[in-house]
């Protein structure tokens, strides 16, 4: 026989309890991550991309003139025609962005988790994080270093950032390009022995004819290495735009 409380049966109510929490918990359950089963590179560690390991960035690398330069349509030429160097965001202390953020020479740390990976640039003190649980950006998400979101594959990181603001040098800091909120950045990142390689290609609608894209390379630091603070001062970031001729009046 079964017990009654007010008239409901107790195994009734005992049911809708248990369809409850189960509502409960899809609701509130975290995404899942990747299958742990997939291949996965070990990337964690602090990485030299400084001048004993590749060319130091400048007007022609990574970006070589003839082979990989960006090709750009009539738009991004004459925003590079108007460009003056003295409004580069750099010099009030604005933090470099993909694509050209992966190959400042500076030190790198990759850390990761199951659900994320974690990218600390020692460049400007950056921190970005590669979602590996399947989320999907939305419009309230943009900003300056955009989402990334991730998954492994064939041994390898396979990152696609979106959602970027426009941004003035959003392509380097030193041809004037600039990038807007269509930009897209994809990037492949894996080992070769001790060496992490990673090749970075960069969209852009509103820009670019073409995607653009450069592979470059990081060496382990040396042991004990600890990333050191970037410490951009305002002022002092400010200094040499004094010094330049200006281009207008």
């Amino acid at each position: 026989m079964t017990q009654t409380i007010n008239g409901k049966s107790m195994g009734r109510l005992a049911a809708l309890a248990a369809c409850a929490a189960l509502g409960w918990g899809m609701v509130g359950a975290p995404l899942q991550a990747q299958d742990e089963t997939a291949q996965i590179p070990e990337l964690s560690g602090i990485w030299d991309g400084g001048g004993r390991v590749r060319p130091v960035n400048g007007p022609n690398m990574p970006w070589v003139r003839g082979e990989n330069f960006p090709v750009l349509n009539e738009r991004a030429l004459a925003y590079v025609e108007a460009f003056d160097e003295a409004i580069a965001a750099k010099y009030d202390c604005v933090p470099s962005t993909p694509p050209a953020l992966q190959y400042d020479p500076y030190m790198m740390e990759i850390v990761q988790w199951p659900d994320r990976v974690l990218l600390r640039y020692e460049k400007d003190d950056q921190l970005r994080t590669v979602w590996l649980d399947g989320r999907e950006p939305t419009p309230m998400d943009y900003s300056l270093q955009g989402v990334s979101v991730g998954h492994y594959e064939g041994g390898a990181l396979h990152v696609t950032t979106t959602m970027f603001t426009f941004d003035i040098s959003g392509f380097d800091d030193y041809n004037g390009i600039p990038s807007s909120q269509l930009k897209k950045v994809t990037e492949r990142y894996w080992r070769e022995g001790e060496e992490l390689k990673g090749t970075v290609t960069v969209e852009d609608e509103l820009f670019l004819r073409e995607p653009a894209s450069y592979t470059t390379r990081w060496l382990p630091a040396p042991e004990g290495y600890k990333l050191a603070p970037y410490g951009c001062d305002p002022e002092i970031a400010r200094m040499p735009v004094k010094f330049m001729v200006p281009k207008y009046r």
